[in-house]
């Protein structure tokens, strides 16, 4: 019978270690380990809160060094903030500045994060930054704000700035508050009064009189792009109503095809969100097309037949229009109007319904006729007329032709006015076929939309052949404007855009005033700039007690004066301009603050244009954005900015959008009422309950809302955990675009993180004999051999083992070999890391894999052991590096962990002149740059293959090892290479199991020995017996290792040949 064989390794001392029953029986009920482990936990947890309380706070202990040591550092090695360094490349990095609310939010916190750290960044790059902080001051919210409170909007603008510019001062950003300004400050919007009579000179401001959009709540007009898709104000969310009002407007759409190319421009290497770009496609609304005219006759309204223009994007379907619509304030309309009351009653109703609404008004006794009606009986010749408010006065010439069968909003408007006629489908998706009508209430009542074949009932019948039926849409449409050409029918080919004129009057008092004096005999006389700005009258508080409309027009004082060109009395223009235009140039004024004949210096708008890195929500993504692209462009084409030309006048390289920041809401399951925080009892994170009824709640993330008491106040957790954990935290939880769903309840692991950084940075590893004759490296950015070689030099790295003359073909493959797999293992981590960290700050802005990058180098560090002096020397030089990489996320944990760690290191380097480090952690961290990955070394470095083990071709186990040295295989004996490699798996924990003493490998020889195999070929006692050639494996085994190392295989004499036919093992590539 076989023995008992133990099959563990270490089997001995298990069993030496076994505790017997007796033991068992007489156990305490409470172990003396469990107590102390108890005890263990509890000082584990006070530590904890002891060093989260420092971690907390460190940003205002940091803060003062800072303002102390502002400009008065000693001057070191070229770096962030040293005055000798000396920028090559400027880097203008901004957020979209604040407006003044009152408080900060998440979301506010959130991009400022985003920016400072980027610009933190640039500067350890060694980039001149422009990181500028202003505010966005004027506006309707403040105006509203001052007058429900009975006060001046000034007043309450600026204290929200002061209340908001404490709040920003808890978070650790640095700004160059040197160049703040506000844009209700007459130094500011002078200039925007300025760039205002710029325009007007080149004619691109002027006064009209146009159907506007006004808010009767805000009593004030907006614009186009301030309508929601529902009719209502994006401010008040009162119903839009429309008004004939005199206003003023910028020719944006003099620089529509600008607008439009450069975004292509601005795609390249995806430095604007796709997203974004799409948005602004939209709304700028290019579409090729043709022009044609529908005969419209009245003949009930005692009228001649009139021509109205239509433009349409597909001819392809004249063939199946059904129906001509006319906008709320198409002439024609306006025209008949005037005899029909019915008509008038509609028009007026028509003003509160929402711009998609589907209701029309069908002018009785007019029809038009279909210009292809002479060309094809196919359709029928002649079609109703309706008034519909989806028709845009602005868009072509405010007129439609409704093709039901192809466009949905045609057929759902079909269907509300016609009681459910047929609607006729002339494309088709297959050739060679006639589709049948749609019917009310069908299964296949739906347009086809796209494009496809002509259906083959159609013909044209003209003196000249026109084949149409069965041809592609597109090859349709050019034969119908050939046969339309032929027959004298007329057609334009060209382009329509949804892009309207910007309009800028706002009837308000708090915001810039237009520079214009209306003069009875002169008309509109611009400002002379010499008198500007153009102030805002400083009206009392009472002014805004629960007064509505316009401060301006109601102040005559103010209005009242004289004309520039005849002198003769006159008045100011009362409207304010929308804020939207100060904002639509500020990133300027940022560059030359002070100026005060001048928007910018020329000089200064070549030198710091375009902004590199522009951040803020995608909630701007047309309004704001499109304003600022088309003001750059101007300014482009003038002498304040004289290459902005080599840009296309694109003010904005990069683009990030941030994404929202959503709440941890808590909801009714019952009743779906949002339950306030004090109401859920959350003392089990995991499974909240409702106090009144012991319901789980549901549980949802949403936008951040006072009536869903969701919001959070950044303020109080920065106090409670820190700035640097807070705003490692905003980054980590998601990517910069995503939505990010804030949960405080993660954020411990952040704490623990930077904890672990900080202990890091005291040394600990640095054992106290090396300690006594430590010496910090002087250049530890140099090359990783010429770090070696200085280690070498100073007696900390030993020689290579087995360094033989000839073994080592450079001193470079010398000096590598001399480390240990864990030591190549950690540099190449750091670089790496590097590599990584820097390509997400500069490029793809995935600061969420800068966090989880750093978390990884930090373990990597920490659980490297103390096998050497030149561990430790490493080991310092990556805490170095990773506290500069850190250094932009957590700026005060950085400096503290520098101060940390030069400190404890500089005592025999103080008296070294030379040495970087001598004033023991002064300057910061900040000082030092940022390091450069030397990504061509981590070839070299990563000395370990993934080797897999198996046994009769069955794989074991898989584990790393290290890589067999470049001479092996090429100088000396025969199995050097397998030798070698055999030697480093068994040293591995997997192998230890195989190769050990009482290894698996051993027990498989042994039972195949007892069990008489292979006539016991074997022969002797297998497990003293190891093979002559490989000392590792049994007798009479064979092994076959591939690729150097990646794959070991080793045979059983059962599966071996005879010996004669046995061959020698070696590698096979």
């Amino acid at each position: 019978m076989p023995s008992l064989l133990p099959y563990a390794h270490g089997w001995r001392q298990a069993l030496r270690r076994r505790t017997p029953f007796s033991a068992l029986r007489t156990c305490p009920a409470t172990p003396p380990e469990e107590a102390a482990s108890t005890k263990t936990e509890e000082a584990k947890r006070q530590t904890f809160e002891r060093s989260a309380a420092e971690l907390a706070s460190l940003m205002p202990k940091w803060q003062a060094r800072w303002e102390a040591a502002h400009h008065k550092r000693p001057q070191l090695p070229p770096g962030d903030d040293s005055p000798s360094s000396k920028a090559k490349a400027k880097a203008y990095v901004l957020p979209m500045f604040p407006y003044p609310s009152g408080e900060l939010h998440l979301g506010h916190l959130r991009v400022y994060t985003i920016s400072d750290v980027l610009a933190r960044f640039k500067r350890m790059q060694g980039c001149k930054v422009t990181h500028p902080i202003g505010w966005d001051a004027f506006g309707l919210p403040a105006e509203n704000a001052a007058m429900a409170r009975g006060i001046h909007p000034e007043k309450w603008t600026l204290h929200n700035i002061q209340t908001m510019k404490t709040q920003m001062a808890t978070m650790g950003g640095k700004w160059d508050w040197d160049k703040e300004f506000r844009t209700c400050d007459p130094d500011f919007y002078k200039h925007t009064q300025r760039i205002f009579l710029m325009l007007h000179e080149r004619g691109l401001a002027y006064q009209a009189e146009s159907l506007v959009n006004y808010d009767p709540v805000d009593m004030t007009v907006l614009a186009n792009e301030q309508v929601d898709a529902n009719g209502c104000s994006w401010r008040s969310g009162a119903k839009v109503e429309k008004k004939m009002l005199k206003q003023w407007f910028l020719r944006i759409k003099a620089f529509q095809q600008e607008l439009l190319r450069d975004l292509d421009a601005l795609a390249e290497n995806g430095n604007w969100p796709e997203r974004v770009l799409t948005m602004q496609r939209n709304w700028l609304g290019r579409s090729e097309g043709m022009k044609l005219w529908f005969q419209v006759n009245a003949i009930h309204y005692g009228l001649q037949p009139t021509d109205i223009e239509v433009f349409t994007t597909r001819p392809d379907t004249l063939f199946g229009v059904q129906y001509l619509a006319l906008s709320l304030k198409h002439p024609f309309v306006q025209l008949i109007s005037q005899s029909d009351p019915d008509l008038r009653a509609f028009l007026d109703r028509a003003q509160t319904l929402p711009p998609d609404s589907k209701e029309g008004y069908r002018l009785r006794g007019v029809e038009a006729m279909n210009p292809v009606s002479k060309l094809s009986p196919t359709p029928d010749p002649s079609i109703p007329v309706y008034v519909a408010p989806y028709v845009l006065d602005d868009y072509g010439s405010g007129a439609v032709m409704g093709v039901p069968g192809h466009d949905a909003r045609d057929h759902a408007f079909w269907r509300a006015n016609t009681n459910h006629l047929p609607i006729m489908q002339v494309i088709t998706s297959d050739p060679g076929t006639v589709p049948e009508p749609l019917l009310a209430g069908s299964d296949n009542d739906t347009p086809m939309l796209s494009t496809g074949f002509i259906a083959s009932n159609i013909s044209l019948v003209t003196s000249k052949a026109f084949p149409c039926g069965g041809l592609p849409s597109d090859e349709a449409a050019a034969e119908l404007v050939k046969c339309m050409d032929h027959n004298s029918i007329w057609n334009e080919k060209t382009e329509n855009w949804r892009l309207r004129d910007w309009l800028i009057s706002r009837q308000r008092y708090w915001g810039t005033p237009i520079p214009i004096i209306h003069c009875s005999s002169c008309g509109p006389v611009p400002v002379p700039l010499e008198d500007l700005p153009v102030r805002l009258p400083n009206l009392p508080d009472e002014s805004f007690q629960g007064n509505a409309g316009n401060p301006l027009a109601n102040d005559p004082e103010w209005k009242k004066t004289a004309c520039p060109k005849c002198g003769s009395a006159a008045e100011r223009e009362t409207d304010t301009m929308d804020t939207f235009m100060d904002s639509s140039w500020y990133f300027f004024r940022f560059l030359d603050p002070k100026r005060a004949d001048s928007p910018i210096r020329p000089r200064e708008a070549n030198n710091g244009m375009q902004v590199d890195v522009y951040i803020g929500g995608v909630e701007h993504a047309i309004l704001h954005l499109l304003y600022a692209r088309f003001i750059s462009k101007f300014l482009a084409t003038t002498p304040l900015w004289p290459n902005g030309a080599t840009v296309h006048g694109e003010p904005f390289k990069k683009l990030i959008t941030q994404g929202m920041v959503h709440g941890k809401t808590y909801s009714d399951p019952e009743t779906g009422r949002f339950l306030r925080p004090t109401e859920v009892d959350t003392s089990n994170p995991k499974a909240p309950i409702i106090k009144a009824t012991g319901v789980t709640p549901n549980i949802s993330f949403e936008k951040m809302s006072k009536s869903k008491y969701n919001g959070v106040n950044p303020v109080t957790t920065i106090q409670k955990y820190g700035a640097d954990v807070t705003r490692a935290h905003l980054l980590f939880q998601a990517a910069v675009s995503d939505v990010l769903e804030w949960d405080e309840e993660p954020i411990t692991g952040v704490q623990r993180w930077l904890i672990r950084v900080l202990r890091l940075s005291t040394g600990f590893f640095i054992s106290p004999q090396t300690e006594k004759t430590f010496k910090p490296p002087h250049n530890f950015d140099a090359n990783f051999i010429d770090l070696l070689s200085g280690f070498r030099n100073m007696g900390v790295l030993k020689k290579a083992p087995n360094a033989r003359p000839g073994a080592y073909k450079t001193p470079e493959e010398e000096l590598l070999a001399a480390l240990k797999p864990e030591e190549t293992d950690l540099w190449a981590k750091v670089q790496e890391t590097i590599a990584s960290v820097t390509k997400s700050y500069s490029e793809t802005c995935s600061l969420n894999t800068v966090i989880s990058d750093l978390m990884g180098l930090t373990n990597a560090i920490w659980d490297v052991g103390e096998t050497s002096v030149t561990s430790i020397y490493l080991r310092y030089v990556a805490v170095l590096h990773l506290l500069r990489m850190l250094a932009p996320v957590a700026p005060a944990v950085a400096e503290e962990g520098w101060q940390n760690l030069i400190s404890k290191t500089s005592v025999r380097i103080r008296t070294n002149t030379e040495h970087p480090f001598r004033y023991e952690g002064k300057p910061g961290v900040f000082a030092f740059g940022f390091p450069k990955a030397e990504e061509d070394i981590l070839a070299k470095l990563r000395l370990t293959n993934q080797c897999v083990f198996m046994v009769d071709g069955k794989k074991k186990f898989e584990t790393a090892i290290r890589k067999p040295p470049a001479h092996l295989g090429t100088v000396g004996e025969v199995g050097e290479v397998e030798r070698y490699v055999l030697k480093v798996l068994a040293e591995t924990e997997a192998g230890k199991e195989w190769f050990g003493d009482e290894g698996k490998l051993w027990k498989v020889a042994r039972e195949m020995r007892e069990r008489g195999g292979e006539e016991n070929r074997m022969g002797e006692d297998v497990d003293i017996m190891e093979d002559e050639a490989f000392e590792l494996i049994p007798r009479g085994w064979r092994v076959k290792i591939v690729g150097r190392g990646k794959l070991v295989n080793v045979f059983s004499p059962k599966k071996a040949k005879t010996p004669e036919e046995k061959p020698a093992a070696g590698v096979e590539i």
